[in-house]
């Protein structure tokens, strides 16, 4: 049996400690905050929060909210997803669940004439108000769009940012 030097010691510590470093960073968790920033929508440049999420399917949407100039100010979400996506007829109401509660944001795409004459139709646009007023805690939802996506689950840090726009 070989003996350990001090030697030895060394270089056994100068090997493991940075494989046990990157391996820590593998493991630990990421944490992942939206930010609010500005955004030109509409021709304008608001302050607005964007970020993307993956559905129950690994189908991936931009969600955008932003108030909205051209509706007095109201909060609006706005669904992005690839050119295609969303051949929804309008109005079509936007379901979200948090736990036993449930709301259907109205659609409001056709009063957007930017959307409504994109022949794209990569994009929709529902009144956030109502929900945001009506929750008072930054919990998970899930939405659903009826023909486009069954369940888009939204993390905490994503309605707590939403709550901050109203």
């Amino acid at each position: 049996m070989k003996k350990i030097t001090k030697s030895n010691k060394h270089i056994l510590f100068k090997g493991i400690l940075p494989l046990f470093f990157l391996i820590s960073l593998f493991f630990s968790p990421i944490k992942v905050f939206a930010e609010i920033s500005e955004t030109e929508i509409n021709g304008e440049v608001i302050n607005a929060s964007s970020e993307f999420l993956r559905d129950l399917d690994f189908e991936t949407w931009q969600l955008v909210a932003y108030k909205s100039p051209l509706l007095e100010d109201k909060l609006i979400l706005r669904v992005i997803g690839y050119p295609g996506n969303l051949r929804i007829d309008h109005p079509t109401g936007l379901r979200v669940e948090s736990g036993r509660k449930q709301w259907v944001l109205e659609d409001q795409t056709l009063l957007n004439l930017e959307l409504a004459n994109d022949r794209r139709q990569a994009a929709a646009e529902f009144d956030l108000d109502g929900l945001i007023q009506n929750i008072d805690k930054n919990r998970p939802l899930r939405l659903s769009l009826s023909g486009v996506f069954s369940e888009l689950p939204v993390p905490p840090f994503l309605v707590k940012e939403w709550r901050s726009l109203s």
